[in-house]
């Protein structure tokens, strides 16, 4: 192992314990908890979450044209999550945790 992955492991824990740290004071935030199981990095989750944002925002503006259907940004969604979320785990523990929690209940219908 180099000195490159070795920083890497240290920067994911250090991450992780982080949100250790949160979770001891509020056991409920599951998309923490999910967060620490699968292994997901810092990096990938502020890009989900800069996703869910770009995606929060289309969808106030495709209901503000009369849209009610938004599979096609459910797709979007599903191609952004990082590859070791399961959408089916995803979207509840982010509406538990009040995560992007209106577009989470617009996808909820999909899954």
């Amino acid at each position: 192992m180099d000195k490159y992955d070795l920083l890497k492991r240290i920067n994911l824990l250090e991450y992780h314990q982080s949100l250790l740290l949160k979770l001891l004071s509020n056991p409920k935030l599951d998309f923490y908890r999910l967060i620490i199981e699968k292994g997901i990095t810092e990096e990938e989750v502020k890009g989900f979450l800069r996703t869910c944002d770009e995606l929060s925002m289309k969808v106030l503006d495709q209901k503000a044209e009369g849209f009610v259907y938004f599979y096609p940004l459910f797709s979007e969604f599903l191609v952004s999550l990082p590859v070791n979320l399961q959408v089916e785990e995803v979207i509840p523990a982010c509406i538990t945790q009040h995560i992007f929690e209106s577009l989470m209940l617009e996808f909820e219908k999909y899954i």
